[in-house]
């Protein structure tokens, strides 16, 4: 019998992936600012409601109203009982969030975890997004209690059988690298003058997949992968 896989509702990933993600793990997208990050994690998103799954999403630095205006130009709705958008980005008068339940989201990830749990009793989603977990860890100063925390919370997530997407604009990750199922890594770089741009899996455990980077563009349409190139200038 053929493991069940979920898609991360790119169909190039998908195929990179050999299927799609192991449901229930904990997976990193990393990349710097512009490469696509929210994008992509919006396509897990999304995917995940159109198959009827509820979808906890977690925005740390864009503000929903961003989120909202600009989501639709690629096709996302985000106007769905199904996805619950919760907005943590500090702002310019106070760091209080729109809801008193989530005013420490940005403070720590202990509290975070917590919060997390408590909506998943009410809320018993199956996907997870923390858009990007870079404003959480620069929140965390002992390194040490950082890996503790982010070790129980992926421990949780899989005794939960939440899949979890976090995302990252940090060039090093190595904790999260070393103790996640599965990284996806964004690239943007220039090839003869011209900006392009690479996808690569660099971890995933529990299966076999597609290494190679492969070129991906940004449309009206999402995030599009081109499994059918290679991409050699990195």
């Amino acid at each position: 019998m053929s493991e069940v896989r979920i898609s991360t509702g790119i169909p190039g990933l998908d195929r990179m992936l050999e299927g799609g993600l192991i449901p229930g793990r904990v997976y990193l997208v990393k990349g710097a600012p512009g490469t696509g990050k929210t994008t992509l994690a919006m396509h897990f998103a999304m995917e995940g409601v159109a198959r009827g799954e509820k979808v906890l999403y977690i925005t740390l630095e864009e503000p929903v109203e961003n989120l909202k205006q600009d989501m639709p130009k690629l096709g996302f709705n985000l106007e769905n009982s199904n996805f619950i958008l919760i907005d943590a980005t500090p702002t310019t008068d106070t760091y209080v969030l729109m809801d008193s339940m989530f005013e420490s989201f940005a403070k720590g990830f202990d509290r975070m975890m917590e919060t997390i749990k408590t909506q998943f009793v009410s809320l018993r989603f199956q996907r997870l997004v923390i858009d990007p977990l870079t404003m959480v860890k620069l929140t965390t100063r002992d390194e040490i209690e950082y890996r503790r925390l982010f070790l129980e919370f992926i421990k949780t997530m899989h005794r939960l059988r939440v899949t979890t997407l976090l995302t990252s604009e940090l060039e090093k990750c190595d904790v999260e690298e070393y103790l996640v199922h599965g990284v996806i890594e964004l690239k943007r770089f220039e090839v003869d003058g011209r900006v392009a741009r690479g996808i690569r899996i660099s971890k995933f455990r529990g299966s076999s997949f597609d290494d190679a980077l492969r070129p991906y563009m940004i449309t009206s349409e999402g995030l599009v992968v081109n499994t059918d190139e290679i991409l050699r200038a990195f």
